[in-house]
């Protein structure tokens, strides 16, 4: 696995990259660990090198850990982020760039090894989603970056967390189960499912995406969305326990 470090205090980048060593000596298992003081140099380096997992401190000088995540997005989608940082402030808007984790400074050992070992297995295991066939194609789309299914005119969107979109002739009754037996997932409208994961907010009459989409609520299922919803961020809450309250 490879894995890169970006803290512009030398002395966290050291502290962390030592305990990089003694993951691997632990665990058993080959890591590459790279060190950069500063967001510019790592994205300068992931030109030539692909990660599979960067931590990255929040509040740096320059581009900031936030700033530099939104950017490494836009070339990569599937490489792992965490947080670190002395700030709680900052934890909402990590799920706009699809954090793994965020964890309050000072990190130990004993918090970072357990999100290490659950990156570590979903990188192992192949990736969960939505097999999608249409006429002369099948694809797949992963589960945790889908949020929302539209169905207009017959045609099913099957909007994406990073803005993309797929589309197709259907009904969303084709794969409304399937969906629906995945944990976050909703049917808030006839003709919406959505994944709670990406939802900023839950008001009368509509919802909101992380990306700035607006879908309607159904008035008859409000409460149960809104009820799904509480629940859903009180679980993340107590997932995250130690790490940061929501």
């Amino acid at each position: 696995m490879r894995v890169a470090v970006c803290d512009d205090n030398r002395r966290e980048l050291l502290r962390v990259l030592g305990w990089l060593a003694s993951y691997q000596e632990q665990r058993q298992f080959d890591l590459y660990c790279q060190g950069f003081e500063n967001a510019t140099e790592l994205l300068a380096a992931m030109d030539g090198v692909e990660y599979d997992l960067l931590l990255l401190d929040v509040m740096m000088p320059g581009l900031d850990g936030i700033q530099a995540a939104r950017e490494i997005r836009q070339r990569n989608e599937s490489v792992q982020i965490v947080f670190l940082t002395s700030s709680p402030e900052f934890a909402v808007e990590s799920y706009s760039v699809q954090a793994a984790n965020y964890l309050l400074k000072p990190a130990t050992q004993e918090r970072l090894f357990p999100v290490l070992d659950k990156i570590l297995n979903n990188l192992r295991r192949p990736e969960n989603a939505l097999t999608v066939q249409c006429r002369g194609s099948v694809f797949r789309l992963p589960y945790d970056k889908l949020e929302s299914v539209e169905v207009m005119a017959k045609m099913l969107y099957f909007h994406m967390a990073d803005g993309s979109i797929r589309e197709i002739h259907g009904k969303l009754s084709d794969y409304e189960a399937v969906l629906l037996a995945q944990p976050g997932f909703y049917k808030v409208h006839r003709s919406y499912l959505v994944n709670l994961r990406w939802v900023s907010e839950v008001r009368l009459g509509e919802l909101t995406t992380l990306s700035g989409r607006r879908i309607p609520i159904a008035r008859s299922v409000y409460p149960q969305v809104r009820t799904a919803y509480t629940e859903y961020l009180f679980e993340i809450g107590l997932q995250k326990s130690g790490d940061y309250n929501i």
